[in-house]
Parts: C-alpha cells; structure tokens; sequence
C-alpha cells in the first residue's frame, strides 16, 4: 500500500499547476508559506515515505499533495543518484549543490518527468510562481536529505544510499 499525504485539505492554499503550496519549515527564500517548526510538512512526509513510496509503480492519487509527494519522491531518487559516488559529506554536499544548480523545469517543458500529473500552466506568472516553488521545495529537500544520508560522522548510512539503484514508477534516473 502506497503512503499518502497528510495534506488533504488544501483549502485556502495557493495553487499554481493545479499543485497547493504548501507550507514548509524553511529557512530558504521563496514562495513556500513559512510552517512551524515543530510540524511535520510535505518534505518530511515525502524522505519518511520515500524507501517504502519508491518500491511502488503505480501511485493512486488521493488529493493533490499526493502529486507533490511523488514529484518529490523522484526528486529524492535523483538526489541518491547523485550521492551514490560519494564518499564523504563534503563530496556529497558538492554534489547536491550541483544538482541545485540545475534549471527546474516546470510542465509543458522538455525535462519535467511526469507529463500530465500537473495541470500546465496558464500563464507566465503562474510558470515562474511554480518554478520557484519547485526550486525552493527541491532545495530543502535536499538540505534535509543530506543528514539522513550521512552519519553524523559524515560516512555514508548505506541504508539510504542503497535506494539509489531503484526506479521510481519505472523512470530511469538520468
């Protein structure tokens, strides 16, 4: 059984590409609303649920966080992808700050893996709000995905890394 987001209501969030954006408890500069510090947000669902999420093919979507659930599970499976050589926090580290460095691509543009899962966007405005989103999300996504991956003593936990060789709904990782 797939896990799914908490987040069902969605009413009174901001939507753009037919995704809420939800609150996160971030420190990075974006269009994310702010969420207290001591509740649990879409990215903490989204690294809690991944090693079980990431066996599942199919995704039966329940509300519209699911569908950032699965955007960030893939985001998380690329991360690992990325981190799978490294071996050591600071190479690591590097790495995903790379990987932040990418241009995000938001749907209706070649590179966004699930065409159809988001609804295009209506107008420039709306790319660039979801864009930032997105931007912001993968950010903090990865901040917090780098203190699971490593020990504190900054080694690899193999526990986590060993997920990077597995396919997300059967997309190859490039």
């Amino acid at each position: 059984m797939v896990y799914h987001s908490s987040f069902v209501d969605d009413e009174g969030i901001t939507k753009a590409c037919g995704c809420p954006l939800l609150p996160l408890k971030s420190h990075i500069k974006g269009p994310a609303p702010v969420s207290d510090q001591d509740r649990t947000d879409i990215v903490d669902e989204a690294i809690t649920f991944f090693r079980a999420n990431v066996f599942f093919r199919n995704f039966d979507i329940k509300s519209s966080a699911d569908k950032l659930l699965i955007y960030l599970t893939f985001y998380i499976n690329v991360a690992l992808k990325r981190l799978e050589g490294c071996r050591t926090l600071a190479e690591g580290t590097k790495a995903i700050i790379n990987l932040g460095l990418e241009k995000v691509p938001v749907p209706g543009e070649s590179g966004f893996p699930f065409p159809g899962l988001f609804a295009l966007p209506l107008s420039q405005p709306e790319a660039e709000l979801f864009r930032n989103y997105l931007k912001q999300i993968r950010e903090e996504t990865s901040g917090r995905l780098l203190s699971v991956a490593y020990r504190p003593n900054g080694t690899p936990n193999k526990w986590w890394l060993a997920f990077a060789k597995r396919k997300f709904m059967n997309i190859i990782v490039p």
